[in-house]
Parts: C-alpha cells; structure tokens; sequence
C-alpha cells in the first residue's frame, strides 16, 4: 500500500498537517515521562504505572495506545492465563527518548534558574 503525502505534511506550523499531529501525539507531559521510562527496559502495564507518578490508568492506557499508533511503543501480549502485556520501545522510539533525555537534562540544569524567575515574577504580580 503506498500512502501518498502532501508536501506540507511536514510542516509544523500548519494545522493541518501529520508533522503538527503527530508533535501534538508525543509532547504532552504523559507521553514525554512514558518514552522517558520505557528506555530503560521493558515493562508491564502495573509497572509502567507504578514508575510515572500521578498518571491514572485510564490516561496510562490512552497515552500507550497513541504511542503504539505512532510506532513509538510495541505492545506484546503473552498468551498466558492471565494474559501478560509487555511495552518496549521500538527504534523511532528510542531514537526520541534521546532527545527527551536532553529535556530532562536541560530542566534538571536550569531548575534553579526557573524557580527564582518564578519567584521574581510572582512577587511582582498583585494578588487578586
């Protein structure tokens, strides 16, 4: 099957295009912490949760699911009573924790920064 592109599929500031949709699919918070996680092994959907703190099932569920469709994650499921699900990261996938890893790293290295900006800012504006 041979899927036909327009040239404007890859540009970001249209609204329109696949590059806008699939952007919008991994940077959420959810799906950024989900590939973090993920790199460093393969998990199980309960231990997948238990390592993003906050995140309910429901959007655990729907997070995975929009990485799978991107193929970002592959979902394996074992044929054993009950049955288990494993998720992994596929190589596109691992190819984008690299660069969510320098997130990380860039929040971790301006932490301190940003807190005192905030402080700044915040004591500068009237409470309502």
């Amino acid at each position: 099957m041979s899927i036909t592109r327009s040239p404007d599929d890859g540009d970001l500031t249209r609204a329109d295009s696949l590059a806008r949709e699939i952007f919008a699919d991994v940077a959420n918070k959810w799906a950024l912490l989900i590939i973090n996680v993920l790199g460093e092994r393969t998990l199980r959907f309960g231990e997948l949760h238990a390592e993003v703190g906050g995140i309910s099932h429901k959007m655990l569920t729907q997070t995975l699911r929009v990485l799978e469709r991107d193929g970002l994650v592959e979902r394996t499921v074992h044929p054993t009573v009950p049955p288990r699900v494993d998720y992994v990261l596929t190589g596109p996938g691992q190819a984008l924790r690299a660069m969510v890893n320098g997130m990380c790293g860039w929040t971790r290295r301006h932490l301190t920064h940003i807190e005192e900006a905030r402080r700044r800012f915040d004591a500068a504006r009237p409470t309502a």
